[in-house]
């Protein structure tokens, strides 16, 4: 660990730290690193690398300061993304993009990670990018590996890291895909771990480990099973709930109302792979799409096929189910016995 002192005049400082050290706080963020002030003096604890890349940014910020005469968050922001050798980058789709450090357009997401600049692939993500920015409740449908989960992940770290919201929370309920896992050994985590892990692979891929485990050890990111959200209020959240075809009509109603003050919320899902037990009322998902169809203020988006950005196998596989399960219906259709009308 490698500890550096930096001083400042008074009116240096009042720029550079922002109102409550609130650009220190966002600087600790992007950099993995420990940043404290006392009086105009700062003090930055961690990886040799990190600090002296902290030096670095804090000493153009004080050139940027007597050229302009302020420091806002955002110059904190164009700095590391103006920079090769930042980590600040562009992150969208899914874990195995197309990347392109050159194209940083309007749909790009910023967040700290070891990735390059990549965009949202399809008309559909641009979409879906754009609604979770603007709404406070955005309904993502459709088939596996479209991105739904990945970008609002990658989203949500992003107003982390821009002090949008105060903490992130994942949430899907706890059902296994057809099968019954039994009895899990550990501790709670350990035990919800197996049906949350699709959002842990996420984070694992957009965060460092050292950045999720002091984001998490804060409770700036919850990761947490849909029965522990019953009577939580959440404010200045940005809430995640995936596998939202698995919800039935109370849960999916009880996690829509725990949206507090300053909260967004995003909510994915496919309806094509329900597994709720076939005695259970309909999903909560397809539900929530009839009663919520009219809410101006809430945006659906559906994915298709062409959204798929996994293996490109993963829409051949997709169409084939698809075609199987039109041809089934069909078929179901014109072998029904008659009405006593038709008859």
């Amino acid at each position: 660990m490698t500890q550096k002192v930096l001083s400042f005049s008074i009116d240096e400082a009042r720029s550079l730290f922002g109102v409550r050290d609130r650009h220190l706080s966002y600087l600790e963020n992007l950099l993995g690193i420990q940043i404290s002030a006392r009086g105009n003096t700062v003090y930055l604890r961690g990886d040799k690398d990190d600090v002296e890349r902290g030096i670095e940014v804090l000493s153009e910020l004080k050139k940027k300061y007597h050229r302009t005469g302020k420091i806002e968050q955002t110059d904190l922001l164009h700095f590391f993304a103006g920079k090769p050798s930042a980590t600040h980058v562009l992150i969208s789709s899914d874990t195995d993009p197309q990347e392109n450090p050159s194209d940083q357009g309007p749909d790009s997401i910023l967040i700290n990670s070891r990735k390059h600049s990549i965009q949202p692939r399809t008309p559909r993500q641009r979409a879906y990018v754009r609604a979770i920015r603007s709404s406070d409740l955005t309904i993502g449908i459709g088939p596996a590996g479209t991105g739904k989960t990945y970008l609002a992940v990658a989203l949500a770290i992003e107003s982390l890291r821009n002090g949008d919201f105060h903490r992130v929370i994942f949430t899907r309920p706890a059902l296994e895909a057809g099968e019954r896992l039994g009895f899990l050994p550990g501790d709670l985590e350990e035990k919800i771990k197996p049906y949350l892990q699709p959002v842990y692979d996420a984070l694992y891929d957009l965060l460092r480990y050292e950045d999720l485990r002091r984001w998490s050890s804060r409770k700036m990111i919850e990761i947490i099973p849909l029965a522990y959200m019953r009577g939580r209020t959440l404010n200045d959240a940005f809430i995640i709930l995936d596998e939202a075809q698995n919800t039935t009509h109370e849960q999916m109603k009880m996690f829509l109302t725990r949206l507090g003050n300053n909260s967004r919320a995003v909510v994915t899902g496919d309806i094509t792979q329900i597994d709720l037990p076939l005695s259970r009322e309909r999903s909560g998902l397809v539900a929530c799409e009839e009663i919520l169809s009219r809410v101006r203020e809430v945006k659906f988006i559906y994915f298709s096929g062409r959204d798929v950005v996994r293996h490109p196998l993963v829409k051949k596989i997709i169409k084939a189910y698809d075609d199987y399960a039109k041809k089934e219906n069909a078929k179901s259709s014109s072998t029904e016995p008659p009405t006593p009308d038709q008859a």
